[in-house]
């Protein structure tokens, strides 16, 4: 009775968030505790519910953290250098543009926000490419690719979801796939520079004249700073300081010497301190922040709802039993290359929030009978992200296709086959490294 109450209740959850009757926020609260009234498990609601929240307390912190640490990092102009200096090296060789495309789009995808990716890796170059006569789809994939691999950082929405619907810290599931990411960017650079060679085949190295070079220069920089922040916010004298706090930021990450959630609190407040010492300045940077934050952070502590009760009930265990059942055994040791694989079209055909807390937890308890731990499932579990970032489902899919101007089927087309590319060097790198 136990699994036909969980399997439903992840029925209707999906169900409602699909079809958008109720957002995910609300439904991922509200869902299961009518099913553990249903269950008759009333009474011990509260303390399940306190329970799930306070396992996913310090990863909500850390979301938040990270969020506004590299917003302010975007604000006060961290990344203007290398837009300035990526203009300069490129000039009119298609190849060099498409790597700059690379690179641009990586660097800012740190904050894990694809909306921000895309406007500024947008804004900076598509005037290049129009100059140019270049392919815009090219543009819009490269930065797609890009935005795939760094949505996995712990900040970037699904790895938040997977520690959250799993109950387990960063540590476990992101400083492993470090490395792993490091392949797929690789990769998106192996991708960029065959896409760049066959524009420079079709195209050859064009002149661009001085005075054309620094109206392209003017146009980019115009619409870059109409579509992230006001010029009074930047801080071009301290980009040193913030490069060397982001670096040490970075590699205090990678030692894991301290809390990731503790890291980031203390290296945002530093930022704050130092690049807007105005209290002013500073309400106004958390204030343009806060909008992203909450939507990504609330969407977590409701979790906690949605784990404590699955938990609680015990209603995961009994799916699990029913669902390893169901499992040929032959193919149980192979789980999280499966889910690595499978993760990709369910994060298409469905929201993150669908998969990772619908689906993600009962694969994840299944492939403890075979003793494969809920991290590395987790860190399966994101591998397929550079193909969910092309699904219509993604907000920030539209907004990139809006900026570059080009039909959302044209460029899933073009774009398909080099993200599952992407998944498949980035499985096997995790197969390789021990990871998976």
């Amino acid at each position: 009775m136990l699994s036909i109450l969980g399997f439903s209740m992840i029925a209707v959850f999906m169900y409602l968030i699909m079809s958008k009757r109720l957002s995910a926020l609300v439904a991922i609260m509200l869902v299961p505790i009518v099913f553990g009234v249903i269950g008759g498990f009333f009474t011990e609601l509260g303390p399940m519910m306190q329970e799930g929240v306070e396992g996913i307390a310090s990863t909500a912190i850390m979301i938040l953290f990270a969020i506004l640490y590299f917003g302010i990092m975007i604000d006060s102009g961290l990344f203007d250098p290398l837009i300035s200096k990526i203009l300069k090296i490129v000039k009119g060789d298609p190849l060099k543009i498409v790597l700059g495309t690379a690179i641009l789009s990586m660097t800012v995808a740190l904050d894990g926000d694809g909306t921000t990716t895309y406007i500024i890796t947008v804004s900076a170059l598509l005037p290049l490419y129009k100059r140019l006569g270049m392919n815009k789809i090219i543009l819009a994939t490269v930065a797609m690719l890009s935005m795939g691999v760094m949505n996995m950082t712990p900040w970037g929405g699904a790895s938040a979801m997977a520690m959250a619907s799993l109950n387990i810290d960063a540590s476990e599931l992101f400083l492993p796939m470090i490395p792993v990411m490091g392949f797929g960017l690789i990769w998106v650079l192996v991708v960029a520079f065959i896409l760049g060679k066959g524009e420079r085949k079709r195209l050859g190295v064009v002149e661009i004249q001085h005075n054309h070079t620094k109206e392209m220069n003017s146009e980019a920089n115009s619409e870059l700073a109409a579509t992230t922040v006001s010029h009074d916010y930047r801080r071009p004298k301290l980009v040193w300081f913030n490069f060397i706090l982001t670096i040490v930021l970075m590699a205090s990450l990678i030692i894991d010497f301290m809390s990731l959630t503790i890291l980031f609190m203390v290296a945002f407040a530093i930022a704050l301190l130092v690049n807007y010492p105005d209290l002013k300045d500073q309400q106004d940077r958390i204030a343009i922040h806060s909008k992203n934050a909450l939507a990504v952070v609330s969407i977590v502590i409701a979790a906690g709802i949605f784990t404590g009760i699955m938990s609680g009930t015990k209603m995961i265990d009994a799916m699990a039993i029913t669902l390893v059942s169901l499992i040929p055994e032959s193919i149980g040791p192979f789980l999280p290359v499966i889910v690595a694989y499978a993760s990709a079209p369910f994060t298409f055909f469905m929201s993150n929030n669908a998969f990772y807390f619908g689906v993600l937890p009962i694969i994840a308890q299944a492939a403890d009978a075979y003793g494969i731990s809920a991290a590395e499932i987790g860190r399966a579990s994101i591998i397929g992200q550079p193909i969910h970032v092309l699904s219509p489902l993604v907000a920030a899919a539209h907004l990139l296709i809006g900026l570059v101007g080009t039909d959302f089927g044209d460029l899933q087309r073009f774009a398909v086959k080099w993200a599952l590319g992407t998944v498949t060097v980035m499985t096997i790198a995790a197969i390789i490294l021990g990871v998976i």
